[in-house]
């Protein structure tokens, strides 16, 4: 199955099926967001081996809660979500919608807000990327939307990519239509933007309770993907499940014999309060468990891009 975004004038016009009564596709919900990620990694600092960082990633969160509001985004998506209808791609894909300066007034509105809370090596980034030329900075969102990290330095990447993250998130959040489940490919790509997700959560609640979602490292969506299945490749033959606390951890890990990857599977009966990138990084010796076993990530957390030195 993949998933297609219905502009609004053809909602009436699409047949209903048994796959409308599983929300195929859930859009970000930006209240709190940010404030709720950056309390969950303070909470998940006071006794991981990562504290520090998951505390400085914790600024960041704050920082886009601030300027979200502070620089709300004003947008007609109807032409575009049309134009990707009759395509058959995502409306907001990172490889082909032209970026607006709008990213780098958020990026900037970033950098002021976190310098006072930063020093040493830190503050010497940001004051660099408040230097940075407007091209420059186009160049570098290009490679790391492109994931060419080695044109990045990993110093720099996490900021860059928190501005471009809110962008995304501002306009994924203003789509005007609704998500239909159909039969084709690429189901580990996000169906809002063609990123990739960070990781996946197994939601609780009425309308989406035990189903799985993948959680886009961008735009913040969500996509439903079966469980039982590798999100990845889509098999279900040779699947196993890993953690290191017990079986009743938050947050495991789906490893797939097929094609060698896992991604990381958070369950919010056990915890209400996790956090698809929070989590995620609190759990890097999982991460390192399923390297030594021989799997590879099929996510990608924005706090932990490769890159240049």
């Amino acid at each position: 199955m993949t998933i297609r975004i219905i502009p609004q004038e053809q909602l009436e016009k699409s047949d209903k099926t048994t796959a409308d009564m599983i929300p195929p596709l859930l859009f970000p919900r930006l209240k709190n967001l940010y404030s709720r990620r950056a309390a969950r990694l303070r909470q998940l600092a006071a006794k991981n081996p990562l504290g520090d960082y998951l505390r400085f990633v914790a600024f960041i969160a704050e920082a886009q809660e601030i300027v979200l509001y502070d620089h709300p985004l004003n947008l007609d998506l109807h032409t575009r979500l049309s134009e990707a209808a009759a395509s058959g791609k995502p409306p907001l894909d990172i490889h082909t919608l032209p970026r607006d300066a709008h990213w780098q007034r958020l990026l900037h509105s970033l950098i002021a807000e976190l310098k006072p809370e930063m020093s040493g090596q830190a503050l010497a980034v940001l004051e660099n990327l408040e230097k940075t030329s407007a091209p420059e900075l186009e160049e570098l969102a290009s490679a790391l939307l492109a994931h060419d990290f080695a044109k990045v330095s990993s110093d720099k990447a996490p900021f860059i990519w928190a501005a471009l993250s809110v962008y995304w998130a501002q306009m994924a959040a203003l789509i005007p239509g609704k998500a239909r489940a159909e039969y084709g490919d690429q189901r580990q790509f996000c169906p809002v933007c063609n990123s990739v997700p960070v990781s996946s959560v197994i939601h609780m609640g009425t309308e989406s309770g035990g189903l799985r979602y993948l959680h886009c490292n961008l735009c913040e969506s969500e996509w439903h993907v079966v469980r039982a299945k590798c999100s990845n490749c889509e098999q279900t033959r040779d699947l196993h499940y890993w953690s290191l606390d017990s079986e009743q951890s938050a947050v495991k890990a789906e490893s797939c014999g097929d094609c060698g990857t896992y991604l990381k599977m958070l369950r919010q009966e056990k915890d209400p309060a996790v956090d698809p990138v929070a989590d995620d990084l609190a759990s890097l010796m999982l991460d390192a468990r399923m390297e030594q076993e021989g799997f590879a990530r099929s996510s990608l957390n924005p706090f932990l891009f490769p890159g240049s030195e």
